[in-house]
């Protein structure tokens, strides 16, 4: 596959460059085995809607059909479980877990990482992303299989994260 270039402006980005070297959804790190793509993410609710609301062009018009958006402020309602479970970015650059060539965080990372897009920083989002196992440990130590209301914020965390604690 010859690299395509993909050319970023919105409002955290301008004339941001990056090249999508793998078919979309295809030869992912073997580490690598998210439940839910981003599609299907945005569907169910997360982030409050306020995620990617000016990054249409960027990404398949289809994942956007049936996105939950806010395009206004964040809003949990919107999120699969009604509840909030993300911090600020404020926190997240406070922490240091913003990479400088996604501004909005993991999930920016994984939508373009399943576009095709490779980068440095796939190693350690994959490890950040391996971790929020611990959560699903968590669900099972302490839930009934399929009862939803259960840890929901937990729920929606990993929900946020690419695993469909629905089938937990």
């Amino acid at each position: 596959m010859k690299p395509k270039a993909i050319i970023v402006n919105d409002l955290m980005q301008k004339a941001y460059i990056y090249y999508l070297a793998e078919p979309p959804g295809k030869n992912f790190h073997p580490d690598f085995a998210p439940q839910l793509t981003p599609r299907q993410m945005l569907a169910m609710g997360v982030f409050g809607g306020k995620y990617m609301t000016d990054c249409s062009d960027e990404f398949p018009a289809e994942w956007f059909i049936d996105a939950k958006l806010c395009h206004d402020y964040h809003d949990p309602r919107l999120n699969f479980f009604g509840i909030n479970a993300s911090q600020p970015l404020s926190v997240w650059r406070a922490k240091g877990w913003i990479y400088h060539e996604d501004p909005r965080g993991w999930f920016q990372w994984y939508c373009r990482y399943y576009m095709g897009r490779r980068c440095p920083d796939d190693e350690r989002q994959i490890k950040r992303w391996k971790a929020m196992r611990r959560h699903v440990a968590q669900i099972q130590k302490n839930c009934q299989p399929g009862d939803l209301g259960c840890r929901a914020k937990q729920r929606q965390a990993l929900l946020n994260w690419a695993y469909d604690s629905r089938k937990i």
